[in-house]
């Protein structure tokens, strides 16, 4: 059983992963405030390392080696912001997060996804959401419906994300921006109708949150 990420960005009981919205700089201070003497030295090392060769060419960069060391040097609880870190300081475009996406573990992969909204302003990277989605590592999917995918994401692939973590069992507080984009999608309500009547007639029981989210496409849009 995997135990529960306490540290700086884990995610509170009901709630999104914090990594994409906290600004840098607090999250900077904040992971340093929980780390050791050593930990600190090295993800200041590894920060300015990332800095420096953020331009450079190559098959792979040596800020790259560092996020393989995250979880070792500075402790799981604190891995995933510590790559958020050091993915910014690189200032990563989308062909090194693609990358980093494609040559990493699980963990190295839902940094980048995490830190999408911080280093990439348009859709460059949704091909990098969609790979996540296609997967059944439901951490992975969790960070693909950030604010990233809440941004980007077209209406047919978005209503799928939802779908998806209704089937991976992912609860729907991992989706950024849920109720304003479910609020009067009377699509995406079919969808859900279909779905749970799929489950009820295979005698399976339909998610608590396919209801909850079903009562937010019965929301209209309120004009401001």
């Amino acid at each position: 059983m995997t135990r529960p990420r306490t540290g700086p960005g884990a995610p509170a009981a009901g709630k999104p992963n914090p990594l994409p919205l906290i600004p840098l700089d607090d999250l900077r201070a904040e992971v340093t405030a929980h780390l050791g003497e050593a930990a600190r030295t090295w993800l200041a090392l590894a920060l300015d390392d990332a800095a420096a060769r953020s331009h450079t060419q190559g098959p792979i960069s040596a800020w790259e080696l560092r996020l393989a060391e995250a979880g070792r040097r500075c402790g799981i609880d604190h891995a995933d912001a510590v790559r958020v870190l050091i993915l910014n300081a690189a200032q990563a475009g989308p062909d090194a997060l693609t990358r980093v996406y494609r040559q990493g573990t699980a963990a190295e992969r839902r940094a980048v996804l995490h830190a999408l909204p911080h280093l990439v302003a348009g859709p460059d990277a949704l091909h990098l959401v969609e790979d996540a989605l296609r997967t059944n590592d439901t951490r992975l999917v969790a960070a693909a419906v950030g604010p990233y995918a809440a941004r980007h994401l077209d209406a047919h692939n978005w209503r799928h994300a939802v779908l998806k973590c209704l089937f991976t069992g992912v609860p729907v507080d991992a989706v950024a921006d849920l109720l304003h984009r479910a609020r009067a999608d009377t699509e995406l309500a079919r969808m859900l109708d279909d779905y749970a009547a799929e489950r009820t007639a295979a005698g399976r029981p339909v998610p608590d949150d396919l209801h909850r989210v079903l009562a937010m496409t019965a929301s209209e849009v309120k004009e401001s």
